[in-house]
């Protein structure tokens, strides 16, 4: 299947404009040029009951959050609470980034939506971010009933590094003894954090002609990892996990032009063969971000719509 339109004309309009490829700017340029995309691609802004910016104590000082209430409200006042863990390599992406995708979460899936503004590198190498997202989860659950949440219905999404930093926290909760999560909805999730793998997808879709390209992947990794051994690692690797059961059931969407999709693929049927109930939906004609774009290509307010969708099924 070739690129879809929308998506194509996407990339002939990055090409012609003659703009660096992320690895090629300074990291705050790449943070604007980032916040610059979100800002013209976006789906639109929903307007819901209520937003709210706040602070809660992580392992090293604040950690500033957003949360979302949905106009709904269900018997008993409680609703499902939706962890969002932006996407942005690590590095890039901040709750402003995410800020339409939170907000359609919470109205199309009926859900509190918490959004962590987590450490990024490479002020903040690894595991900083994760042990933030981390300290937000139990943060919710703990403060649930107080932000009219209900902590028995708990779920992790995020894309890109999002994705990674979710399926790492639902491996950590595991282990941790909990909180319990119910749902986790990986969009085009890194699974791996080598730079050299398996997969055919990224030599595939690699060379940058598909918005992310190898050249990043690897910029954004050696700003990630103090160690370079740490990319090995389940707390950084989710793939690498030798036991994969007992986890929360799973959504994982890859895109059919993206570097990480071989791999994303590769997690959901190993959950799967773990016990996980796991659904793994590609998009076969766009690329990696593509539901951050939603508001130019279909396939991204479709994935979305999905998400939301699945949201509604499994909390209730």
């Amino acid at each position: 299947m070739p690129l879809d339109s929308q998506t194509q004309a996407i990339l002939d309009q990055a090409k012609e404009s003659g703009a660096p490829a992320l690895h090629e700017l300074p990291v705050e340029e790449a943070r604007a040029a980032l916040k610059e995309m979100s800002r013209t691609l976006d789906v639109e802004k929903f307007e819901i009951r209520d937003v709210q910016d706040r602070t809660i104590q992580g392992p090293a000082g604040d950690i500033p959050i957003r949360i979302y209430w949905p106009d709904t409200t269900d018997s008993k006042g409680s609703l499902p609470i939706l962890m969002l863990y932006h996407g942005g390599g690590f590095a890039l992406g901040d709750i402003d980034t995410h800020d339409h995708m939170a907000r359609h979460y919470c109205k199309h899936g009926e859900v509190i939506v918490i959004s962590v503004d987590y450490r990024l590198a490479p002020e903040h190498p690894f595991p900083a971010g994760i042990e933030d997202c981390y300290a937000a989860l139990c943060w919710a659950s703990e403060n649930a009933n107080e932000i009219g949440g209900n902590n028995s219905h708990l779920a992790v999404t995020g894309d890109s590094a999002g994705g990674n930093i979710s399926a790492v926290i639902c491996q950590l909760a595991k282990e941790r003894k909990g909180p319990a999560i119910a749902f986790q909805a990986l969009v085009y999730p890194c699974a791996t954090m080598e730079t050299k793998t398996k997969y055919a997808s990224r030599e595939t879709f690699g060379s940058g002609d598909y918005f992310l390209g190898q050249k990043d992947i690897e910029w954004l990794n050696s700003m990630y990892f103090a160690d370079p051994d740490d990319a090995t690692s389940t707390a950084a690797a989710p793939i690498h996990a030798a036991d994969l059961s007992g986890l929360p059931q799973a959504l994982v969407i890859t895109a059919g032009f993206d570097p990480l999709s071989d791999e994303g693929e590769d997690y959901a049927n190993r959950l799967k063969e773990a016990g996980v109930q796991a659904e793994h939906v590609r998009f076969e004609g766009t690329i990696h971000g593509f539901m951050s774009f939603a508001g130019a290509i279909d396939a991204g307010r479709k994935g979305l719509a999905l998400v939301s969708s699945r949201l509604k099924e499994v909390l209730g």
